[in-house]
């Protein structure tokens, strides 16, 4: 069924409206929507984005709005995860510039499992309110890791914009602080459904209203929303102090940053409920966003529509078409590496091992952005210059 360029599946207890063709959706993430659709405190409708991919209970680029309890893995494992922008004031740079810059940022931004060597100032961390258990017990070692990109999907970019100008793109999340506060709670969950009788799945398990673990776990998942947006933007000052060394008159402006894994209080649908964005960007009318491609291909600066229908959201990238391990088997390295090296992208795919973040296993980001004009409208496109992966 089809409604305003929609597909609807109506065969569980709520509607789940995606945002793609349903034959485009990968069976396992149908599978996941279909459990949201279930749950027995889901209101409204499920929502999909036209990225979207299987992931750990819920599907990658889904949200679910909840009454009285809040899901742990409906949020993810890397809590506050997303994205920041950049505009600097140049508007051309040339490869030599940019390889030296490229090598300041590789010596003063750890990435993949990389820490600091020694703790950052603390006066980039951000204030403990309330109780935060879990927060307090990693503290000190997230002294380390904040300003550290991680590994995976995450990236500092530089990009040509088409308003003429160079952009920053950066993506990232909470570090070693946020997976273990969200598996943390995800396994009192767990074990708070179990003790209820309650015939959830262990990958849905859910916290109630009514146990201290609500506040407690939204106290702590604040907390590293908090965290992660200090992550990016001490990541950012070093990327800035970089290019001010080898082009000093560089200014900066127009900071936008979207976390898009978390759970938030809104009003939908004349309610108060929690909506839980799992790699989904929010998209309220005139509200800024990031919705990047895959290293090869374009990334998108956008304004939200509001969209009533989708709980006010929009996609939060190209999304994957094949896992990472499929990636290493299955795409051609050479093929990939030619791509790049054709759109002149300074890049780091080397070997087979890096195949997982090629542009081959992500979707078109086109057909994505094509399938959700209700949601955004695009400001400003990106191009890829040069690519620094976790």
């Amino acid at each position: 069924m089809h409604t305003n360029g929609k597909a609807i599946i109506t065969t569980e207890k709520l509607p789940i409206k995606l945002w793609l063709e349903a034959d485009q959706m990968e069976e396992g993430a149908l599978e996941q929507a279909r459990n949201l659709a279930n749950l027995p405190f889901a209101f409204k409708h499920i929502v999909i984005m036209p990225d979207t991919h299987e992931g750990y209970g819920m599907p990658i680029g889904a949200i679910l709005a909840t009454k009285g309890v809040i899901v742990p893995n409906a949020v993810g494992v890397d809590i506050g995860c997303g994205m920041c922008s950049l505009r600097t004031n140049l508007t051309d740079i040339s490869t030599e510039d940019l390889k030296t810059i490229m090598s300041i940022i590789r010596n003063t931004i750890p990435v993949g499992f990389n820490h600091h060597k020694t703790q950052q100032d603390e006066a980039w961390m951000p204030e403990r309110k309330g109780d935060l258990p879990i927060v307090n017990q990693e503290y000190e070692s997230a002294l380390y890791q904040i300003g550290t990109l991680g590994g995976g999907n995450h990236f500092i970019e530089i990009q040509k914009g088409s308003d003429g100008y160079i952009w920053i793109m950066i993506h990232s999340g909470s570090r070693n602080i946020g997976f273990t506060v969200a598996n943390h709670y995800n396994d009192v969950a767990k074990a708070l459904n179990k003790a209820a009788g309650e015939d959830i799945s262990n990958d849905l398990a859910y916290l109630p209203e009514s146990s201290e673990y609500f506040e407690l776990y939204k106290n702590e998942m604040d907390y590293c929303l908090e965290f992660a947006l200090a992550n990016r933007k001490l990541m950012m000052e070093r990327v800035k102090t970089a290019f001010r060394e080898i082009r000093p008159e560089v200014g900066f402006s127009e900071f936008i940053n979207k976390p898009h894994n978390f759970a938030a209080e809104e009003e939908h649908f004349g309610e108060t409920v929690l909506v839980h964005r799992k790699g989904a960007t929010r998209a309220r009318k005139g509200e800024w966003g990031m919705i990047p491609g895959s290293q090869g291909t374009g990334s998108f600066l956008v304004k939200g529509k509001g969209e009533a229908q989708s709980f006010e959201s929009c996609a939060h990238g190209a999304g994957r078409i094949m896992s990472r391990t499929q990636a290493r088997k299955k795409l051609d390295l050479e093929e990939e590496i030619q791509a790049l090296d054709d759109l002149g992208v300074l890049h780091a795919i080397r070997g087979r091992k890096d195949l997982d973040e090629a542009p081959g296993s992500y979707k078109d980001i086109d057909e994505v952005m094509n399938h959700q004009k209700d949601l955004v409208e695009v400001q400003i496109e990106l191009q890829p210059l040069a690519v620094i992966k976790g």
